[in-house]
């Protein structure tokens, strides 16, 4: 298997993210313009279906992600300065960021400002939590309230058991579902005549998958109801249209300017469900970005709306799933409050112990867990076809597949925040704090 990476803080690529008003786009352009003298624009509105040409945005200094009002600016410190004092002006430019270079959220091979519907379940949880643990006289540290752990059968994975997937009559038809991840192994037998939409933002890298982490992703997610090859039903959504965004490299890394043009992309082709298993490491106080808190607010908020779902990330070591001490706070950019953070439960309903958590009080918060341990999914074919993973990269593609499988269930025009609000409102309570597992375990419309 490729070297994915570890998530690494602090890590920058010398290019800067400009969030511009969504009315002001042209004035934004122009103070661009003004304070860096930078001339050479590539614009997504200017290809079809926002399927910009990589190699045509490296020649640019300006890339310019229509749907989001974000540049992306390729310039000097001295004049980023001149950004930043643009910034600290009222006018068309809301926020200026250093881009950042972000990893495919580690996988392990098989080692066993929101608005008030979110505020409100998040505290209804947290009341619960906090019922519990007086009750109990300590937060609890296992899924008591499960029966015994979940096994694979020769139909079922464990985690679609567990999530009731496999009870469900539901398979996401007709929902657009967007995997931002390392592509696909578009050969893979498993995905033989399904509607696969795919596109590169990798620069010199088709959409084939050489690194496994999102085929294995996107089986989770969208597999098949009964695999070609013989194996075990692996996926969720089967019968939802794939929307495949290489945004990192066959080495598992990449930049926030192939992550937000793959949204742009997404957002562009009415994708309902944007899941990426992706992030850079946080550290204890560390703020969340204010550009993709304002993109996934306005994608959540827009009608119908996407959700974005991400992964928490795997940077905590605990062993046994038992919280001895605080966890990693969880990863950029899930640490967004309008982005889902997904943490990852194993077999016995426990905390997976490299599961981040939400220990940064301004946002960062774990909103829902999924099976994220001993997954067994879609591979490259020459790589096996098939194999079983463990990270929250793992977990989220569950919550995703999921989100398509509700939205069938209650209506395609079902807004993204009561789509929220339905995924963490129906899962399954744990005996383990929110700060760990969020509302619970994700479970599919019966």
């Amino acid at each position: 298997m490729p070297d994915l990476g570890g998530e690494q803080p602090g890590e920058f690529t010398g290019r800067y993210l400009v969030l511009m008003q969504t009315d002001g786009m042209k004035e934004g352009l122009q103070i661009i313009r003004a304070a860096t003298g930078l001339g050479q624009v590539c614009n997504a509105a200017d290809y079809e279906d926002g399927a910009v040409d990589m190699a045509e945005s490296d020649a640019a200094e300006v890339l310019v992600l229509d749907q989001l009002s974000i540049a992306v600016v390729d310039t000097d410190p001295t004049q980023a300065g001149s950004l930043l004092a643009a910034e600290a002006d009222d006018n068309a430019i809301l926020a200026v960021e250093p881009e950042r270079i972000i990893h495919a959220i580690s996988a392990h091979e098989n080692t066993g400002t929101v608005e008030f519907p979110f505020d409100y379940l998040k505290g209804y949880r947290d009341a619960v939590n906090h019922l519990y643990d007086s009750l109990t006289g300590a937060p609890g540290e296992s899924g008591a309230d499960f029966a015994e752990a979940a096994m694979d059968s020769a139909r079922l994975t464990w985690g679609l058991q567990a999530t009731l997937v496999g009870q469900s009559r539901f398979s996401g038809r007709g929902i657009r579902v967007a995997v931002l991840d390392t592509g696909l192994d578009l050969a893979h037998p498993d995905f033989a005549g399904r509607s696969i939409n795919s596109q590169s933002f990798v620069t010199g890298e088709a959409v084939q998958d050489r690194n496994g982490h999102g085929t294995h992703c996107i089986g989770a997610a969208m597999g098949p109801k009964s695999p070609p090859t013989g194996v075990r039903r692996y996926g969720c959504a089967f019968g939802s249209e794939i929307f495949v965004g290489k945004v990192l490299s066959n080495q598992g890394s990449g930049t926030d300017r192939s992550i937000l043009t793959g949204i742009n992309w997404a957002l562009t082709n009415k994708c309902r469900v944007i899941s990426m298993s992706l992030g850079a490491r946080c550290r204890p106080g560390d703020p969340f970005s204010q550009i993709y808190e304002s993109i996934a607010q306005s994608a959540l908020q827009s009608n119908p709306g996407t959700l974005i779902i991400a992964a928490a990330g795997n940077n905590s070591r605990l062993p046994n799933g038992r919280r001895q001490e605080p966890p990693n706070p969880v990863s950029h950019p899930a640490n967004c409050p309008s982005i889902m953070a997904v943490a990852a439960l194993d077999a016995n309903f426990r905390i997976a112990p490299f599961s981040d958590g939400g220990i940064n009080p301004n946002g960062g918060g774990v909103d829902i867990a999924g099976p994220g341990v001993s997954v067994f999914s879609s591979y490259p074919m020459n790589q096996g076809g098939h194999t079983s993973l463990s990270g929250t990269s793992m977990a989220t593609p569950h919550v995703a597949g999921i989100a398509a499988m509700w939205l069938e269930a209650r209506g395609p025009g079902t807004p993204a925040q009561a789509l929220w609000q339905l995924l963490t409102g129906n899962a399954r309570r744990m005996a383990l704090p929110s700060r760990d597992v969020g509302a619970g375990l994700v479970q599919a419309p019966q």
